[in-house]
């Protein structure tokens, strides 16, 4: 059994008319509405003499919106016998330089890189649930909860509510109105997309330093709720906290995802496996059922706390918990698919997180939301006097607990990771990128030779090798990032999105054999 090496190719740009199977007549690119600078950019590219050259360096990079561009070259020796093997250099390029690709996993930065991003998340999070890529089968008979941690409440917002009225009447012990004059009642139903969602009643009783604060900890409530976690798991099995690893182990795969109030909330798959000095993936004791480790994780997020230091002189001391709505569902396993209470599948929680891990905090909401604005000028002026505190102190910034927030401006003050998880969840975003590479220098090595790839030359695609056979020795230059022009790179994320829309037609073909 082999893998075709002469299998049709995806459009490229260097046939920007040719039409593919299921995309009518015509399937070329779909470009924005553009300026026109970027109109005569692309025009100018399109017609270039050199745009052949261009296309298959985009191609190359598969279609990245802001590769890498380096100069120099490298030579490969064989370790054996100290041989050169091959030779390359970037004057030997069409361009005179080798694009690399950017790796940005933010789909409004590079679409194409953050495709690449969320299909490594997603084969990494699901081997975690039903086993592969090198983590065994019976991994999927484990007890496995996904759950969900929110923010807590720094002021009445409008919500969807589950299809309800947002908010048609008050509080025991609360007015009607505010104590600036504004109503805190709302009988609208909002839907998806309804641009008041997220919006304060009161942008002036909004806790806006809070909601700050609260971002720049959340990762520290994440660490402290992993070891929560882990302690509860002891008490409840009656053994000590240093001994729980020789009962069982907590494995768990997290990403963040910005809600629309601009605050983070956390999406989890965790597992309890075996002991840990059975190697890792062992089946778990029988006690601990997917039930009792979704009542242990409610306990641990209401348990969990932290004291935040203040802002600067004057401000107080917050004590930072999660918020009161926690989701945390037993997941049904592959093994499991007669179960007719069966809610959520391994697959559909696996792309879900992916999805969300490529995302991005203007990615959620609109530029100009007005809510996101004041939290922005909030977030500046908060930087700006804790830089004026240090210089009249003396005080370097990094000495500061909160020194570094300006540098996450961007992303609202939240510095984690999007996407993390635990040591032995399952196969590492590193090891598939290096089986990837593999695989394209092997089939590479097929095209050239004219031969077909035999798929049982695969089996070592996840395999470190520990002995290397040959050894590269390069010298390269940082030539810049991006494209010439914008043009170039709309051109670029319009090859990407075609590219997209021939796999999910391959996709759909193979569905339906």
């Amino acid at each position: 059994m082999g893998v075709r090496t002469d299998r049709p190719s995806p459009p490229t740009l260097a046939e920007p008319r040719g039409p593919f199977p299921g995309f009518g007549e015509d399937a070329g690119l779909d470009l924005p509405a553009l300026t026109p600078d970027l109109e005569e950019q692309v025009v100018a590219r399109l017609t270039s003499r050199d745009f052949t050259a261009w296309a298959d360096a985009a191609a190359g990079v598969g279609h990245c919106a802001r590769p890498i561009r380096l100069r120099g070259s490298s030579t490969t020796f064989d370790t054996t016998t100290g041989a050169a093997v091959s030779t390359f250099s970037s004057d030997d390029l069409p361009l005179g330089m080798l694009h690399v690709r950017c790796g940005n996993r933010r789909a409004s930065d590079c679409p194409s890189c953050s495709r690449v991003y969320a299909a490594d998340t997603f084969h990494l999070i699901r081997a975690g649930v039903t086993g592969g890529k090198g983590v065994p089968e019976h991994v999927s008979d484990n007890p496995l909860v996904f759950a969900t941690v929110t923010a807590p409440s720094f002021g009445l917002v409008h919500g969807t509510r589950n299809g309800r009225p947002c908010r048609p009447y008050t509080t025991k012990g609360q007015d009607r109105t505010c104590e600036h004059g504004r109503s805190m009642v709302c009988h609208a139903t909002h839907a998806e997309g309804d641009e008041v969602l997220g919006q304060p009643f009161c942008g002036d009783c909004y806790d806006y330093r809070g909601h700050l604060v609260w971002q720049w900890w959340a990762p520290e409530l994440w660490r402290r709720f992993t070891i929560t976690v882990r302690r509860t798991l002891a008490k409840h099995l009656g053994v000590p906290a240093l001994r729980l690893p020789d009962v069982v182990t907590l494995q768990y795969a997290k990403v963040a995802e910005y809600q629309q109030r601009g605050l983070i909330h956390f999406h989890a798959l965790i597992r309890l496996d075996g002991p840990k000095t059975d190697g890792g993936f062992a089946p778990a004791p029988h006690a601990a059922t997917a039930a009792f480790l979704a009542r242990v994780v409610e306990q641990a997020v209401a348990a969990v706390h932290f004291d935040a230091p203040p802002l600067f002189e004057g401000d107080v001391i917050r004590r930072l918990r999660f918020g009161p709505q926690v989701d945390a569902r037993p997941i049904k396993t592959k093994h499991r698919t007669d179960d007719p209470d069966r809610e959520l599948a391994p697959e559909q929680v696996a792309g879900y997180l992916a999805k969300y891990a490529t995302k991005s905090a203007t990615d959620t909401v609109q530029a100009d939301n007005p809510h996101w604005r004041r939290l922005r000028v909030t977030l500046a002026e908060v930087c700006d006097r804790i830089l004026h505190d240090a210089a009249e102190e003396g005080t370097p910034l990094r000495d500061h607990p909160y020194g570094l927030l300006g540098k996450w401006r961007r992303m609202l003050g939240f510095r984690g990771h999007f996407s993390s998880k635990s040591r032995r969840y399952s196969v590492t975003l590193g090891r598939l990128r290096r089986a990837r590479t593999t695989f394209q220098r092997r089939l590479a090595g097929a095209n050239r030779q004219g031969v077909t790839l035999d798929v049982r030359d695969l089996d070592d695609l996840l395999t470190d090798q520990d002995e290397e056979t040959t050894l590269v020795i390069g010298q390269w230059s940082y030539a810049g990032s991006g494209w010439d022009t914008e043009g170039d790179a709309e051109l670029a994320k319009a090859a990407a999105a075609r590219a997209r829309e021939y796999a999910q037609w391959r996709a759909a073909q193979r569905s339906t054999a």
